[in-house]
């Protein structure tokens, strides 16, 4: 699926949002002004408010309320705050094939203009005409998550004993919650019946818990030059995802114990990272990551039936099916 097309297919709706995510970084400080063009510059899929314009519309007859561009703008410039935060928590010096500002700048200025980013999202949301009290606090739950799936998975880096539960919870506070949000607030935005925004909040969820899935399991990939970041990032950090623990749920638990006590200790033995990767690789990890992908695009495509048809409801149906093939 080409994200540019969709896009071109938003027309003045993306030019919009876009205008308003770049005005609402503008800055009279040099050094902030020219770091916020450059990360504009090389940013991501842009995927939040792509999905949530696509959702004002397919629940809106088609059209946008100025509300629905304010909360795209916004879950855009909240992302790339925690992208900014993130880097600096896991010593990350590059993302998207670039330096961080991190690496760049230091750890405080990019905790610093992650802030920025923060604030200037919350103020988009502040602007909107109706329901802003409503979307602060959706908002305000999605960067409670994130701190609280951040902590957990933390806690379960030194302990090693992560389950799928724990990594379910750490996955939806983390990325599933910010989908949720944009979607949910932008469907809010044209006044969607209650039906139509709990099956958008159903799509959302499905939908982030698959794109997380699928990012994991690029982890294990030996293309990093394809997917176009480094892979075995995750287990430098300790933490046991999907296919990990689709490899661990095929063997007896004292193989499992075995192997988990080895992810605790590769900081103090890096070597014992290929052997974990080897582990996952030829005890189906992959393959298990794979059919739960598979469960989640499902769930994201179902959901979808209680909307009405449109080209937009087909376009959503379509970012779904490609979360589970798209290689980067």
């Amino acid at each position: 699926m080409d994200i540019s097309e969709i896009k071109r297919f938003l027309g003045q709706d993306w030019t919009d949002t876009e205008t308003l995510i770049r005005r609402s970084l503008d800055s009279d400080i040099g050094l902030l002004n020219s770091t916020n063009k450059a990360l504009l510059a090389n940013g991501g899929k842009q995927l939040r408010p792509i999905l949530g314009l696509l959702v004002a519309r397919a629940c809106g007859g088609g059209s946008v309320a100025g509300d629905s561009i304010r909360f795209a703008a916004a879950s855009e410039l909240m992302h790339n705050a925690t992208l900014l935060h993130d880097d600096v928590a896991d010593s990350s010096k590059e993302r998207r094939g670039r330096p961080t500002v991190m690496s760049i700048l230091g750890g405080p200025a990019s905790v610093l203009i992650g802030d920025f980013w923060l604030v200037r999202a919350v103020e988009c949301i502040l602007s909107a005409e109706n329901r802003t009290g409503e979307v602060i606090r959706i908002f305000s739950k999605t960067l409670s998550d994130l701190a609280e799936g951040e902590m957990l998975q933390l806690e379960k880096a030194d302990s090693g004993d992560t389950d799928e539960r724990d990594y379910c919870k750490i996955i939806y506070s983390k990325t599933a919650s910010l989908f949720e949000a944009v979607c949910v607030s932008c469907a809010l935005s044209v006044d969607a019946c209650q039906e139509w925004v709990e099956a958008v909040r159903e799509y959302s969820v499905a939908l982030g818990m698959a794109f997380q899935i699928r990012d994991d399991m690029f982890d294990y990939s030996d293309e990093a030059s394809v997917i176009g970041k480094p892979v075995g990032i995750d287990l430098d950090e300790q933490k046991i995802t999907m296919p990990l623990l689709g490899a661990l749920s095929s063997v007896d638990a004292g193989k499992a114990a075995q192997i988990r006590s080895k992810v605790v200790a590769i900081h103090g033995n890096p070597s014992l990272k290929d052997e974990v990767r080897s582990f996952v690789l030829e005890n189906g990890g992959l393959e298990y990551s794979k059919a739960r992908l598979s469960e989640y695009v499902a769930a994201a495509e179902r959901a979808l039936d209680a909307l009405p048809p449109s080209e937009e409801k087909e376009l959503l149906a379509g970012i779904a099916s490609f979360t589970a093939s798209r290689n980067r």
